[in-house]
């Protein structure tokens, strides 16, 4: 059974920096894709970054760039998303995911088999 459970969100201030973390379990990933998305009241999920498991190549979505960084730890099997400079419209709940397979960082939630229960991030004075 694989599992995948974020940590980390919480409340912080315009300008300020979060680290979320995802710990996952159940399986081995040295051969997938992982990634972060998020997910705001009456809005769509969307993208916000992934990372091959194995290469440790990265990719993050426009909104982000400059921000965020995805990385991995291969050692504790945990995937982290450091925030930084954080506006209110980065406020959402985080999602951590895998793919089942396949190393490729895709930007579509469709493509990513195994999800996280989320964790809230709220960016407000």
């Amino acid at each position: 059974q694989v599992q995948l459970v974020e940590s980390g969100g919480g409340l912080v201030q315009p300008g300020g920096s979060l680290r979320l973390s995802c710990a996952a379990s159940g399986r081995t990933f040295s051969s997938s894709a992982m990634g972060w998305f998020r997910q705001s009241p009456g809005k769509e999920r969307e993208f916000v970054a992934a990372i091959s498991w194995s290469s440790g190549s990265a990719r993050v979505a426009d909104s982000v760039k400059g921000r965020f960084t995805i990385s991995r730890d291969s050692a504790k099997n945990t995937l982290y998303l450091q925030m930084s400079s954080l506006k209110p419209e980065d406020t959402a709940i985080y999602y951590c995911a895998s793919r089942r397979f396949s190393g490729f960082t895709s930007a579509d939630a469709r493509d990513y088999t195994y999800w996280g229960q989320g964790t809230q991030v709220t960016v407000s004075s």
